[in-house]
């Protein structure tokens, strides 16, 4: 009998499920269902778009003719679920209603539009989809002053888009310093002075208050302040889209999210269910580092959620392990990466922390062309496990901070860590003894006096 698999969404969570479906069980019928016009592409890369750097075909990874004709996926695309019925298992969609064996939620996340006036003005932007860039493309040839309300990555991503763009640039933040909640203050100042130096000005501690104008957005309040501008950007974060797990009365945890089990399974009034499935940004998963769920709304992590759910959707035997959620970002010469907490989400979650922290080069000193590069690792002061680091650097953070994720997920304490470590060398690539290793170092001496002091 041929297995129905419906997916809802078409980013990187929905589909992964459609082709790994596909591929777990080849005589399966695999429907997806999106609201959006473009799929497969890679939101990330939008402000790289805007900057010229590449185009919006390029970041298109397939069209639905490539599913339908290599894979044998059905993609409805600029279709949206009306309703969806867990106890029939059938969703409507089109004005049709399909019955399903089993049922991937790919719904994905919404940006926070702060609930003040005037979000809703001309000129007021959300970064999500290839349409909102194009918006915003299409905005900016007639802007010169440009807020954005937001500094994350993803606002801080724009606004030197914008700035290299020839804008004139404010971004706005609630929190005290930039990256809030994933970056430590020590670790985001210099990006900020970075930042500044390219002539982006910034606004912190101030909420966004309202968006000033009658039809279009021409300034906006934060802090009792008003800040002229002809658009805005909102990097105001990512809420899950709850829509569709609603209409199948499935659980939503504390972080507002869906919970699952390790295997990518819905739980409905605290009971897990066999034939519904649920990754990316709408779930919580389980912290790597962490007593208790976390939030991990990365592409990355899309994508394996993706590649879980949907070979157990067809019958497959898959799980996932818990969540340190690394991320990194490349933000004109500065790439920043972290994993695991940060000192905020440590003492959030009730964990005291102790830190090592190394600056040394990115090749070897005689070699041209290396950058700074400044590592900070982050353990629990009881328990000496490594639960959190954060790098800058001009280049190649990202093996290095997957290299501390795969220590923390493991639950690797700091002594063990540099008692093991070893680092490839070639002039051209490292330090003979990497920053990461001077780090733990470091760290590993302060826990050493640190445990002196207690006795």
């Amino acid at each position: 009998m041929v297995k129905n698999i419906i997916v809802i969404g078409s980013g990187a969570a929905g589909m992964t499920a459609a082709s790994a479906a596909k591929k777990t069980d080849p005589s399966s019928n695999v429907i997806v269902f999106t609201e959006d016009e473009h799929i497969a592409y890679s939101p990330c890369a939008i402000p790289w778009v805007l900057e010229g750097k590449t185009s919006w075909n390029d970041i298109i990874m397939h069209d639905p003719s490539f599913y339908s004709e290599e894979r044998g996926i059905d993609i409805r695309t600029k279709t949206k679920v009306t309703a969806a019925d867990g106890n029939a298992k059938t969703v409507t969609a089109g004005g049709k209603t399909y019955g399903y064996d089993s049922l991937v939620v790919a719904t994905g996340g919404n940006v926070f539009r702060p609930p003040v006036k005037g979000v809703d003005l001309k000129n007021v932007f959300t970064v999500r989809t290839i349409n909102d860039g194009k918006r915003i493309e299409a905005a900016m040839k007639g802007s010169k002053k440009i807020v954005v309300a937001g500094a994350g990555v993803i606002g801080l991503e724009m606004a030197l888009s914008m700035r290299n763009n020839g804008k004139s640039v404010t971004v706005i933040e609630m929190m005290d310093q930039v990256i809030p909640r994933i970056a430590d203050r020590d670790m985001a100042c210099p990006v900020q002075r970075y930042l500044e130096s390219l002539g982006i000005t910034f606004i912190l501690s101030a909420p966004l208050q309202s968006v000033e104008g009658d039809r279009k957005a021409e300034g906006v309040t934060a802090s009792g302040k008003t800040y002229e501008c002809d658009m805005v950007i909102l990097a105001t974060g990512v809420r899950a889209n709850l829509e569709i797990p609603k209409m199948l009365g499935l659980d939503i945890g504390e972080l507002g999210a869906v919970v699952v089990s390790p295997e990518m399974r819905a739980y409905r009034n605290s009971v897990i269910t066999d034939d519904i499935f649920v990754a990316g940004d709408v779930v919580q998963c389980r912290s790597a580092v962490a007593p208790g769920p976390t939030m991990s709304q990365l592409g990355s992590s899309a994508v394996k959620q993706g590649l879980i759910a949907g070979k157990n959707a067809a019958g497959g035997c898959a799980s996932s392990g818990a969540f340190a959620s690394p991320w990194v970002s490349v933000i004109g010469d500065m790439h920043v990466a972290g994993t695991g907490l940060s000192e905020a989400l440590a003492k959030w979650y009730g964990i005291d922390t102790i830190y090592g922290k190394a600056e040394g080069y990115t090749r070897a000193r005689y070699y041209p062309g290396g950058t700074g590069m400044t590592v900070k690792i982050l353990a629990d002061v009881n328990t000496h496990k490594m639960i959190g680091a954060q790098i800058i650097a001009g280049e190649d953070a990202t093996g290095r901070i997957d290299w501390l994720t795969d220590a923390i997920i493991n639950g690797t304490a700091a002594e063990d860590f540099l008692e093991r470590a070893e680092n490839a060398y070639c002039p051209p690539t490292s330090m003979v003894r990497d920053v990461v290793i001077s780090a733990a170092e470091d760290l590993c001496d302060r826990l050493k006096e640190q445990s002196k002091v207690i006795k």
